[in-house]
C-alpha cells in the first residue's frame, strides 16, 4: 500500500523521527514531511524505511535552513520507492558499460568454523589477504586457504596486516562483543558546538537566492566510496561547491558516474609537507569539511578537531567512520559489507531466510543511509551558524546505522520493488565523462529548492586544488 502522511506509527516516521531527534532538529517540523510511493526492498529488515526516512531527515534539514535563512517554511516530500532505487543506484549507462563494482576475490568465504568475509577493492587490502593466505590472486585458491583458518583468527590476522576482512557474527554475538556495547552507547549522531569566534575570523556568508539555498556554500570532501560522496552529492544538488580530494594513488571506477554528480574533483596527498599546507589553505576558506578517514587519521597529520577549527574558525566538521568512534575497534578499517557481517545483519539474514550462507542487505544500505545522516548534520550545522557564526563538530559510524536498522519495526505488509522503469528516470539523458546515462528523477523534493546538479559526473583528478 502507499505510504500515508499520518502513518506515524510507520516505520519510515519511527526511523525519520530517531535521526531527526539524534540531529537535534525542532520536532514541529516532523509535521511538513510528506511520505508516498510503494515497494519495498527484499529484506528481513525494514531496508526500504532507512531510505525514506534518511532522505527525508537531509531535505527536512534543508527546509529547516531555507527557514532560518529566508524565513520561509517549505514543505518536504519524499517518494518511497524512489528513495529505494537510490539506495541501489540512480545511473543506468546508455551504450557503455560500467567495470564490475567487485574485485575477484571479494566475498563471503566459509573458515573452519564460521563465515568470513574478505574486502579486497582496493589494491593493498587484496594484497594483505593474500599475504596472510599465503594464496595466489585465485578465487579458489583463496578459498582452500581460508578453510584451514577460524574465522576469528584470519579477521585478526587479515586486520593486523593492514588488509580488511570481518567473521559473520549473529546479534547476540555482536550485542555482547566489546565493539558491539561501545556502539550501543554511543549516540546516532555526536554533536560538539565550538566556540564563538570572532566576526573577523568567520564571515557568515549571506545566503543564497532560496531557490539554490546553497550556492556559495564551499565543502572541502575527503570521502571515497559510498557514505561520504553521497552526502556531498546531495549538498551539491542544493548548489554547493564540492571539492572532493583524493590521494594520487587512489580510483574507484565502478562508483564514479554514480558518486562524482556535481563535484569538482582533484588530488592531494596530505602526507606530503607541500600538499598538507595546500589542503589547510583550502581549508582555511571552507565552510563544509566531509571526512571518512579512520577515527585517528587527521590527528596524526596534525589536523585533530582543535587544529581544523583554528585553522578555519566557524568550520561545520562532518566525520565518519565504520566500527564507531570508542571502543576498541574504534581504528578499524571497515566498509558497509564487513559491518554486516559482524554486527549481525548478514547472520540473521542467513537465519531467518534459511540459507547457508550469509545474507546480506539486498543493498549498501548502511553506506547510503549514512550519507543522509551527514548531509543532514552538515546542514543542521549550517543553520546553527547562522545565528552566531560557531562551527559544530558532528560524527556517525555505519556501525551506529546499522543499530539503527536493526532495532527498526519490520515493515508489515505492501508490495515488493518494482524494477526501475522510464517514468521513475529523468526525461532528458545526462551527458558523463563516459557517455550518456539515464539518471533517476531526486526522491526528495524540498519546495521552492528542486534538486539539480551543475557538474557532469566524471574522473578523479581533473580539477585543480582551488576553489
Amino acid at each position: 500500500m502507499a505510504l500515508m502522511n499520518g502513518d506515524s506509527g510507520s516505520p519510515q516516521r519511527t526511523a525519520l523521527a530517531a535521526i531527526w531527534r539524534a540531529a537535534g532538529g525542532d520536532s514541529r517540523l516532523l509535521a511538513s514531511v510528506g511520505l508516498h510511493g510503494e515497494g519495498n526492498l527484499p529484506s528481513v529488515f525494514a531496508v526500504s524505511a532507512l531510505s525514506t526516512a534518511a532522505m527525508a531527515a537531509a531535505g527536512l534539514a534543508v527546509a529547516e535552513f531555507k527557514e532560518a535563512a529566508f524565513g520561509q517554511s517549505p514543505s518536504v516530500t519524499v517518494d518511497h520507492r524512489l528513495a529505494s532505487l537510490w539506495f541501489g543506484t540512480s545511473v543506468t549507462p546508455l551504450g557503455w558499460s560500467l567495470p564490475p563494482v567487485w574485485d575477484p576475490i571479494a566475498g563471503d568465504y566459509e573458515a573452519k568454523d564460521g563465515w568470513i568475509r574478505l574486502h579486497t577493492n582496493a589494491a593493498h587490502h587484496r594484497d594483505a589477504a593474500l599475504r596472510c593466505l599465503g594464496a595466489p590472486p585465485d578465487r579458489d585458491a583463496v578459498a582452500a586457504a581460508v578453510r584451514r583458518w577460524s574465522a576469528d583468527g584470519l579477521e585478526s590476522a587479515i586486520v593486523g596486516e593492514g588488509g580488511c576482512a570481518a567473521a559473520m557474527r549473529d546479534l547476540a554475538s555482536w550485542r555482547s562483543h566489546p565493539q558491539g556495547q561501545a556502539v550501543a552507547r554511543e549516540p546516532l549522531l555526536w554533536f560538539e558546538a565550538q566556540e564563538p569566534a570572532d566576526a573577523d575570523q568567520t564571515p557568515v556568508r549571506p545566503p543564497a537566492l532560496p531557490e539554490r539555498p546553497l550556492a556559495g556554500v564551499k565543502v572541502l570532501d575527503l570521502t571515497r566510496v559510498l557514505a561520504g560522496p553521497t552526502a556531498t552529492r546531495f549538498l551539491a544538488g542544493f548548489g554547493a561547491e564540492v571539492l572532493r580530494i583524493d590521494p594520487p594513488w587512489w580510483d574507484e571506477p565502478p562508483l564514479l558516474p554514480e558518486m562524482t554528480l556535481g563535484k569538482r574533483r582533484t588530488r592531494l596527498d596530505l602526507r606530503d609537507p607541500g600538499q598538507r599546507d595546500r589542503f589547510t589553505e583550502l581549508l582555511s576558506q571552507a565552510d563544509l569539511l566531509v571526512h571518512g578517514y579512520r577515527a585517528d587519521a587527521l590527528d596524526r597529520m596534525g589536523l585533530d578537531p582543535a587544529a581544523r577549527q583554528r585553522i578555519r574558525p566557524g568550520l561545520v566538521d562532518v566525520s565518519l567512520d565504520a566500527y564507531g568512534w570508542t571502543g576498541p575497534w574504534r581504528n578499524r578499517r571497515g566498509f558497509d559489507s564487513l559491518v554486516q557481517m559482524s554486527g549481525g545483519i548478514a547472520a540473521e539474514g542467513m537465519r531467518r531466510h534459511g540459507g547457508d550462507r550469509p545474507g546480506p542487505l539486498p543493498v549498501q544500505a548502511l553506506d547510503h543511509a549514512a550519507g543522509y545522516l551527514l548531509a543532514t548534520a552538515a546542514m543542521r550545522g549550517l543553520t546553527l551558524r547562522l545565528s552566531d557564526g560557531r562551527g559544530s563538530c558532528w560524527r556517525t559510524s555505519l556501525a551506529r546505522v546499522a543499530t539503527l536498522l536493526t532495532e527498526l519495526p519490520s515493515f508489515d505488509g505492501g508490495p515488493p520493488l518494482a524494477t526501475a522503469a522510464t517514468a521513475d528516470f529523468k526525461s532528458d539523458p545526462e551527458e558523463t565523462a563516459w557517455g550518456p546515462a539515464l539518471r533517476l528523477k531526486p526522491a526528495v523534493t524540498v519546495e521552492g529548492s528542486p534538486i539539480r546538479w551543475e557538474r557532469q559526473a566524471g574522473p578523479l583528478g581533473t580539477d585543480e586544488a582551488r576553489w
